[in-house]
């Protein structure tokens, strides 16, 4: 049984030698002197020995543990105290530290942003409502009724016969007009949705829907407001002009281009040569739509505009493909 103790100690101090690492030392801790080590096993053997060899071989095999588990305890020490110097030496604390990646706010979000401050400063107020909708508010509060022609111009995602995926966000401004008395003055943001997706269209999108109800408001109101809108959100030079259009829920209505912000009016590829961008479309609110909310015609008249927010962020920062907007490629979101 000594013979068996020395061997063990000898082989544990042989193996300790070649340890090179703190998690080699760890191993031949356990192998030795962990809970189903080659020493241990041997304390389990005792009661197999003679009564008089006991006491002698039990003080031995307990110094065999004991200076085996001080040797491997000091050998993790010294490993630990060399990473640790070799750390120091490694770290040049007069370095500049790392960057820290950091993430930026996507350019839809930054274009919706300017156009509520824009308008905000000219007295609006932001309000918004459900992107799942009635088919009331989507369509017939706004003068559209069942089989009416322009409903095919919206390309409608049914959830059910009433219940639909807004396909702009006009219903929030009958929502209001219910809700309130005039004057009212509002711009709505968000989604919408249509069953399209092509270079310039997705099935999600982005609308910002403005609206104006009190006395007197004319047409020449309307293009005050859309002037000032877009000369601060492209820049002072830029020209507007309206052309005749049809909207249900406008009469009479326009659509509204800007000067190619591009060209400037000389003619390019962005404006098929006409010198002229399409934005936004606009009107006077039709009678028909002030009876479904109960609004006085004799007393109030409006105005009401609606443009695509990547539209706009496409001219202002010269993009040719709406669908980048929502790729989540990072070369081109970082440049924003």
């Amino acid at each position: 049984m000594k013979q068996e103790i020395r061997k063990a100690e000898h082989e544990a101090l042989e193996a300790l030698n070649g340890a090179s690492d703190p998690t080699g030392v760890r191993a031949l801790k356990a192998r030795y002197v962990g809970r189903k080590g080659a020493v241990t096993k041997l304390l389990r053997k005792l009661s197999s020995l003679p009564a008089e060899e006991r006491p002698e071989t039990g003080r031995l095999l307990n110094e065999v543990k004991k200076r085996l588990e001080e040797v491997f305890e000091k050998a993790l020490q010294a490993f630990e105290a060399d990473h640790e110097e070799t750390l120091a030496d490694a770290l040049d604390v007069t370095l500049p530290g790392r960057p820290v990646a950091r993430g930026r706010i996507h350019p839809i979000t930054q274009i919706t942003r300017a156009i509520c401050e824009i308008f905000q400063g000219l007295g609006f107020e932001i309000v918004e409502g459900p992107d799942v909708e009635f088919d009331y508010y989507n369509f017939e509060a706004l003068n559209i009724p069942q089989y009416h022609p322009a409903r095919d111009m919206h390309d409608t995602f049914y959830i059910s016969q009433k219940i639909v995926l807004r396909t702009h966000t006009s219903p929030i401004q009958v929502r209001v007009m219910e809700s309130q008395p005039p004057p009212v003055r509002i711009i709505a943001p968000g989604k919408a949705y249509r069953v399209d997706y092509d270079v310039s269209h997705t099935p999600m999108f982005y609308q910002v829907e403005g609206l104006m109800v009190q006395e007197n408001v004319s047409f020449g109101d309307l293009k005050g407001i859309l002037t000032t809108f877009a000369r601060q959100i492209f820049d002072e030079e830029t020209s507007l002009r309206f052309r005749p259009s049809f909207f249900p829920f406008t009469e009479p209505s326009a659509e509204v281009d800007i000067r190619c912000v591009i060209c400037r009016g000389k003619g390019c590829r962005v404006c098929s040569h006409t010198g002229w961008l399409e934005v936004l479309g606009a009107g006077m609110v039709h009678p028909a739509v002030f009876e479904m909310v109960g609004y006085d015609t004799d007393h109030c008249t409006g105005f009401a505009f609606g443009m695509g927010v990547e539209r706009i962020a496409m001219l202002k920062y010269g993009i040719d493909d709406i669908r980048k907007f929502y790729e989540n490629d990072l070369r081109f979101l970082e440049q924003f």
